[in-house]
């Protein structure tokens, strides 16, 4: 028992042990550490999340996580993921019979069932689902391999994964550029981009190479600005080896046309590239002229020897099971030495959470027509999907028809990403508190609506403009009120500074 003395003694060490004799404070952490920044839950969340301890309401439109803003759930997915997770439910006549023989599908090929570890690289029976829905997708000669296939805690730990094979924060090259800086390995990234990437590439020590996507033009990628770009990196010093390509685009909504999709691929090759995809977003698409291409199917249509790994989550899509952390990565063009590392790097954390990876699975084999959970399954999802195009154009039409706001058509993903043209007297009065003037402005949104988003400079933007990220995500009973709150804040905000 700690007595009062011994309370007062350790109260008084503690009062007065100085920070210098801390082996930990942050003037001794990595710069890369400090340096990292990522908005999505940053300082517009944190003052989200007071303001709600202090009772107020907030709709949380700063991240893509569906089922926060009142997305059901599939009923079938969580009928199997259910059934794995109780096995004596597949014997139970509460559940369809197809989820059933599914759970047990599943755990007839888990040995110990899901609290134990699987394959370092996944469950092999979810790769080869993972490598047929690939193949049904892409419709291409070339058939893809469960052995090419990583299942992952969500698409970020891989591309994390594959961001660290490509940048070497060591330094090896011993050569410098004319203006003497040593060589950096570069990552070419979208502006704007999502800041997983930015993040991401700080902490291993790589340099961010961003090409500008041109809003103007619906923000459509430019090979002409890529090539700019990674020429002036080579100029300063650093080595580009990759390029990300987020498609359809986040935070921006764009969908890339076959033509653009090829050519990225035929770019990448010529600059010595690894295309690095981030399809996440690939079922999240509204315009019947705009379909979802991917890259790996341009890659075999033009028989490129680029390098590439492509990458999907559960986290979008209908599914939105964002908890779950469930996703694949595919390598196409990779050499057999390399992945013998990728799988090195899987096994340090044995393997991705068993119930991601099944959900996973079904994300990539739902029910098909005659099954007796389809209808069910094709009544849920085309719901979602009609649901979600609606908010799509009634989110964007409202904010595109704002004075002192534009706002391109959000074609796929889940966002909007307005351009708000504000006054010179709101950037004064922005730097005047010491905020960039998007932070300054979406920060008295929060205050006076409740609705959190995130200010466009945490995903990078064009000198002189400046954005918002909002979902489409709320339901369409509320999304009629976030509209008519922006507006009026909005327009409030506007009269009074400019």
């Amino acid at each position: 028992m700690l007595t009062r003395r011994m309370l007062s003694s350790a109260a008084h060490v503690a009062k007065n042990t100085p920070d210098h004799g801390r082996v930990l404070t942050v003037d001794k952490l990595s710069p890369a550490i400090l340096n990292a920044e990522y908005a999505v839950r940053g300082e517009l969340v944190i003052r989200a999340g007071k303001l709600e301890s202090e009772g107020r309401k907030i709709i949380y439109c700063n991240i893509g996580n569906p089922h926060q803003l009142g997305q059901k759930p599939i009923t079938f997915f969580r009928q199997v993921l259910a059934a794995t997770q109780y096995p004596e439910l597949i014997s139970s006549s509460g559940l369809a019979e197809d989820a059933k023989a599914r759970a047990a599908e599943y755990l007839a090929n888990i040995p110990g069932g899901t609290g134990a570890y699987s394959h370092s690289q996944g469950i092999p029976i979810v790769r080869k689902q993972v490598a047929d829905f690939i193949t049904a997708r892409d419709k291409v000669a070339a058939k893809a391999d469960p052995e090419e296939i990583f299942l992952t805690d969500g698409a970020s730990p891989g591309i994390q994964r594959v961001l660290s094979l490509l940048i070497d924060p060591t330094l090896p090259f011993s050569s410098k550029a004319a203006t003497g800086k040593a060589r950096k390995h570069g990552i070419l990234i979208p502006i704007p981009q999502y800041p997983l990437y930015s993040a991401s590439i700080t902490l291993l020590g790589g340099a961010q190479v961003g090409y500008e996507l041109d809003e103007e033009r619906g923000w459509e990628l430019s090979i002409d600005s890529m090539k700019k770009q990674v020429t002036a990196a080579r100029a300063q010093g650093i080595e580009p080896r990759a390029i990300v390509v987020i498609n359809p685009g986040n935070p921006t909504g764009q969908c890339l046309s076959a033509q653009n999709v090829a050519e990225v691929i035929n770019f990448a090759e010529q600059e010595g590239l690894v295309v690095l995809a981030d399809e996440v977003y690939q079922v999240n698409t509204y315009r019947a002229d705009r379909p979802f291409v991917s890259f790996k199917a341009e890659a075999v249509k033009n028989k490129s020897h680029v390098e590439l790994f492509s990458f999907h989550s559960v986290s979008k899509g209908v599914l939105g099971e964002c908890g779950r952390r469930g996703g694949y990565f595919e390598c196409y063009n990779i050499d057999g030495a390399v992945k013998e590392q990728l799988y090195k790097l899987a096994s340090v954390s044995l393997c991705s959470n068993v119930d991601g990876q099944i959900m996973t699975g079904l994300m990539v084999q739902p029910p098909k027509k005659g099954d007796p959970s389809f209808a069910q399954y094709n009544a849920e999802v085309s719901e979602l999907y009609a649901s979600l195009a609606r908010r799509a154009k009634t989110l964007t039409a409202a904010l595109d028809g704002l004075h002192g706001m534009s706002c391109n058509f959000t074609e796929g993903a889940l966002y909007a990403f307005p351009q708000v043209m504000l006054p010179a007297k709101a950037v004064a009065a922005a730097k005047a508190a010491g905020k960039n003037p998007d932070t300054f402005y979406c920060l008295q949104m929060l205050e006076e609506t409740g609705i959190c988003v995130v200010p466009g400079s945490g995903f990078g933007q064009k000198n002189g403009t400046f954005h918002f990220r909002t979902t489409i995500l709320p339901q369409e009973s509320v999304m009629s009120q976030v509209v008519e709150k922006i507006a009026n804040f909005h327009n409030s905000f506007i009269k009074k500074y400019e």
